[in-house]
């Protein structure tokens, strides 16, 4: 299976040098998507609620501390399923020209990312996990357009 880090690489190879909150919210959306339309996670790794959207911690380990990001060589692209692939490449159709802030604003205004903030205050910080469940539930009950 792949891993959050093959994700990664994937998706810095379709779209070039991007910031890496955009990358962290470009990769939620794919394992988001990826649940609905594969009914399976496109990696293990937890995503959590952080206060700027949603967060992979083992992703962030790899980029603390940078702004761009272009290549991600911890992580292998072809690791990707065909069928991932396809998954990522329509996230990137859809997600990729918009801005980070504009991603980040998305998710705040999503129920798996308002959900797993429960109980903490707009600015506090947290590791509350966003589930699979409520990723799927959420993503695959919007309209198809």
């Amino acid at each position: 299976m792949a891993n959050v880090h093959d994700a990664a690489a994937y998706i810095l190879a379709k779209s070039g040098c991007i910031t890496a909150m955009k990358l962290e919210k470009l990769t939620y959306y794919s394992q988001a998507w990826s649940l609905v339309w594969d009914e399976a996670p496109l990696f293990d790794e937890p995503i959590q609620a952080w206060v700027n959207g949603p967060v992979c911690p083992a992703l962030y380990a790899a980029h603390k501390g940078m702004f761009d990001v272009s290549a991600w060589p911890k992580g292998n692209a072809d690791a990707l399923t065909k069928e991932q692939r396809d998954t990522v490449d329509s996230v990137l159709h859809f997600y990729g020209e918009k801005t980070s802030q504009w991603l980040s604003d998305l998710t705040h205004s999503e129920r798996p990312w308002i959900d797993a903030r429960c109980g903490l205050a707009p600015g506090e910080r947290g590791q509350n996990e966003i589930s699979h469940d409520s990723m799927s539930e959420y993503y695959g009950s919007l309209p198809k357009n």
